[in-house]
């Protein structure tokens, strides 16, 4: 049997306007998959992944990225 991707859903006309400060209509996409992932039972499998990643030889990048991501300059922050 082949697996199949499914398609990644189109954003709607309502939330492509721009909602001023915060989004509900991304928080609510957010929440979405965050409750999706929590209930899928991969959190477990995926952090054993991801620590394998850090401890392995992609560890020091990933701990740059992350660092560079942290620093920065976001509108915000100015």
């Amino acid at each position: 049997m082949v697996e199949r991707k499914k398609a990644t859903p189109v954003a709607r006309e309502s939330e492509l306007k721009n909602e001023g400060e915060g989004s509900r209509s991304a928080a609510r996409r957010y929440d979405a998959g965050a409750e999706k992932m929590a209930k899928s039972g991969k959190v477990s499998e995926l952090a054993k992944k991801a620590e394998r990643a850090l401890a392995g030889k992609e560890g020091g990048e990933l701990r740059r990225a992350e660092a560079k991501g942290k620093n920065a300059e976001l509108p915000h922050r100015r």
